[in-house]
């Protein structure tokens, strides 16, 4: 009887330290990203290529880059007219610059526009293995605020439109720009 006792004991001790295979399945939607396309100014229904643009978060050194062939920055785009960019889980405000004809020799035609995108945050529950995700609201008043580099030229960005305010997925326009 009490090898049986004992021979239970163990059993459930061993039995009890298993834990489930708790792997987040990569087809599970994590926090999106703000897809944004670019138009034409002169024709607003046709979708435009951008060259040569580089895309860089506050305080950060390293963006994204479209439409060139750097090896070293990284890449977020479906095409050389969209781009997936990142919103800030922590805070309701992020600041990119978008620099165009970025690398050009000739520093006249490099032209840097700010855009300070407004947002608030839904974190919502996936699972155990994948933990949370952060959907975002653009700002219903007041979603982006577009202002040119310190040393001012013309904004090369001419028109800027909210598609959709809630970003819930990846494959959904977020922002037009027309340039």
């Amino acid at each position: 009887m009490k090898k049986i006792i004992a021979f239970l004991l163990i059993l459930g001790f061993a039995s009890s330290s298993c834990e489930p295979d708790d792997i987040c399945d990569p087809n599970t939607p994590t926090t999106p990203r703000m897809l944004i396309q670019f138009y034409d100014i002169s024709n607003p229904s046709v979708k435009k290529n951008v060259t040569n643009l580089k895309i860089i978060g506050e305080g950060k050194t390293e963006g994204v880059v479209l439409n060139t062939s750097s090896t070293t920055e990284t890449k977020y785009l479906s095409n050389a007219d969209t781009v997936l960019l990142p919103l800030d889980t922590e805070t309701d405000v992020v600041k990119y610059k978008f620099i165009l004809n970025f690398g050009n020799s000739n520093p006249l035609l490099v032209n840097e526009d700010n855009l300070e995108i407004k947002y608030t945050r839904e974190n919502i529950y996936v699972s155990r293995a994948c933990g949370f995700k952060t959907n975002f609201n653009l700002d219903p008043i007041s979603p982006l605020i577009h202002t040119d580099a310190s040393t001012a030229d013309d904004k090369w960005m001419q028109y800027i439109s909210v598609a959709k305010n809630n970003i819930a997925n990846e494959n959904e326009i977020i922002i037009k720009i027309f340039f």
